[in-house]
């Protein structure tokens, strides 16, 4: 069995790019910081940053809403491969294929996070564009009209 189970933190927007063909196909490309559950010699916590691709309609979700440092949990299995770079070394390459992926907690929260979050591999500031829309009173998001059939799940 190949299951990985993951939650963390974006450490920038995602990077997405569309198939060619007849049928175009978005390919969502992310990082996830995941937090490690304990410390060695009491260090400060420290983190694994582990790629995901999400296809399809994943790919088209994370790309409308996924914004950096914001908390989602992923599902999926783990792909490994390798190649050979243009200097004739051969690389080695592991990632997660996202299977399904939620947010993890609320447009606020992320927001204040995403301020305070150490990005070890670059990227931009926070996009100002919203996550998704939030209803005030009970902290669960609210679904737009009319996306139904966008969402990566039934």
């Amino acid at each position: 069995m190949n299951k990985a189970i993951l939650m963390g933190r974006l450490t920038r927007d995602p990077e997405v790019r569309y198939s060619q063909g007849d049928n175009q196909m978005a390919i969502a490309r992310y990082t996830l910081a995941v937090d490690r559950r304990f410390n060695r010699n009491n260090d400060e916590n420290t983190a694994d940053f582990i790629p995901c691709v999400a296809f399809g309609k994943a790919g088209e979700f994370a790309e409308r809403y996924f914004r950096k440092g914001t908390k989602i949990a992923v599902t999926g299995r783990i792909q490994t491969g390798s190649y050979t770079n243009k200097d004739g070394v051969k690389v080695y390459t592991t990632e997660v294929i996202v299977e399904e992926q939620e947010f993890a907690e609320s447009k606020n929260s992320s927001a204040n996070a995403a301020g305070n979050y150490d990005d070890r591999f670059g990227g931009s500031p926070m996009n100002s564009q919203p996550a998704a829309p939030m209803a005030a009173s009970d902290g669960f998001m609210n679904i737009p009209d009319g996306i139904d059939e966008e969402l990566p799940f039934n």
